[in-house]
């Protein structure tokens, strides 16, 4: 079928096209500024956003703005970069632990994986890395969200994570004859690698390995090493090889210990570290992502959310050892990396755990930088994300107290605006 334009379709054509390119640019007037990188707040600042990038940061009195922009005032508030979780678990729904989670299919968690993705957005969490999700499920959450299909976070993820059968990354609620193997599982060395390529094939940016045992799995105990020290060699040389970087669950000694030499990236949780892991932890420049909020959920709703009585008092055991290691790590000069494992607690609740990043040793700004410029830095986009700069994306939040005097102020963002574009401004 052949058509034609006429004149006037196609000079109204190429008016809409010169008023996309035209587009004005946004300016932000930002009464303080949190310098993450610098670590140092900024008064009287303006920020020039072009598209979805910064294009300018600079004092009010001599920065030049573009005609014709858009203000937004932010004047009254205190302004920094987006947050970013470097633990979360998208697909997983926080009121379905345990037994309960058999009821769900991997389809239905990665639809439940958009509400989850909205919460987080709207609490300021503008990036996330997702370590770990059945079906592909934050695979798919991570490209809808790419494509423009639904509103969430920047997306890192793992799709399965990787374990030994039997293990915490094993599917172990049910009985033998429904034979039932998590996709994750991988014994041996080179069936570790192989699963690491097949990870990669399928979308992920991350391999998740699980290290030791966990606390919400049943049949294991936390601090008991599962992975052979081999075997993650191989797993951290073939994600490295591949451009991945490695995640990997830990809370006992030995397994920390291992993980830390074998070259992950990152040890999640670290519970039961001691004196060596921390050392080792420095020593190799491996980032601690130790959850220190979610004890609160688990032990004040987690019979009602399903856990397992023998979760619960594997919390019990290991919670308040976890926030004190956290203390002697942080002292101990080791790379601390905001995580929470979200999807353990309700989405959205993410920045609950700054107070106890304070209470346990940060500043409030060196907890700030762990959710901004250490988190950008750990996930491999500290040029792009994690301070307020010229040529990053324009990925800002503000609050209408000072963080720095109350961390808690960052549980209530008041504005949200991700790649240039806003999706909460209650700023006002």
């Amino acid at each position: 079928m052949r058509f034609s334009l006429t004149a006037g379709a196609a000079c109204a054509m190429f008016a809409f096209a010169a008023a996309v390119q035209a587009a004005p640019a946004t300016v932000i007037k930002a009464g303080r500024l949190i310098d993450t990188e610098a670590g140092k707040v900024l008064t009287d600042q303006v920020i020039v956003i072009d598209g979805d990038k910064i294009a300018a940061v600079g004092p009010a009195a001599s920065t030049k703005l573009p005609a014709g922009a858009k203000l937004i005032d932010l004047s009254k508030a205190t302004v920094l970069p987006g947050l970013i979780d470097a633990h979360t678990h998208l697909t997983s729904n926080p009121r379905i632990h345990g037994y309960l989670g058999l009821q769900n299919s991997a389809m239905r968690n990665a639809l439940y994986g958009a509400r989850a993705a909205r919460e987080t957005l709207q609490a300021g969490f503008t990036m996330v890395r997702n370590v770990g999700a059945d079906g592909y499920g934050d695979v798919a959450l991570r490209d809808a969200i790419n494509d423009g299909d639904i509103v969430g976070p920047r997306m890192v993820t793992a799709a399965y994570a990787l374990g030994i059968k039997g293990g915490h990354c094993d599917n172990t609620l049910l009985p033998p004859e429904y034979k039932d193997v998590s996709e994750g599982v991988a014994d041996g060395p080179w069936n570790a690698r192989a699963k690491v390529r097949e990870m990669a094939k399928y979308g992920a940016d991350v391999i998740k390995i699980c290290a030791t045992g966990g606390v919400l799995s049943k049949g294991d105990l936390p601090g008991a090493q599962q992975y052979t020290l081999e075997e993650m060699q191989a797993i951290v040389q073939e994600a490295h090889k591949l451009g991945r970087k490695v995640a990997a669950h830990a809370h006992g000694t030995s397994g920390i210990a291992d993980a830390i030499r074998a070259g992950v990236d990152s040890v999640e949780h670290a519970s039961l570290i001691d004196a060596e892991g921390i050392k080792l932890a420095k020593e190799h420049g491996t980032a601690l992502v130790m959850d220190i909020y979610n004890d609160d959920y688990i032990l004040s709703e987690g019979e009602k959310a399903g856990f397992l009585p023998e979760s619960l008092e594997k919390e019990r055991q290991i919670g308040a050892l976890q926030r004190e290691n956290f203390r002697k790590a942080y002292q101990g000069g080791a790379k601390m990396v905001f995580g929470t494992d979200a999807g353990v607690y309700p989405h959205g609740d993410n920045a609950k755990q700054f107070f106890y990043m304070v209470k346990f040793g940060m500043t409030p700004m060196q907890a700030i930088q762990a959710a901004t410029i250490d988190a950008a830095d750990l996930l491999g986009w500290k040029d792009r994300i994690g301070s307020i700069k010229a040529g990053k994306y324009a990925d800002i939040i503000a609050v209408g107290a000072d963080p720095l005097a109350d961390v808690t102020t960052l549980t209530k963002v008041k504005f949200v605006m991700k790649g240039g574009a806003v999706y909460k401004d209650e700023a006002k």
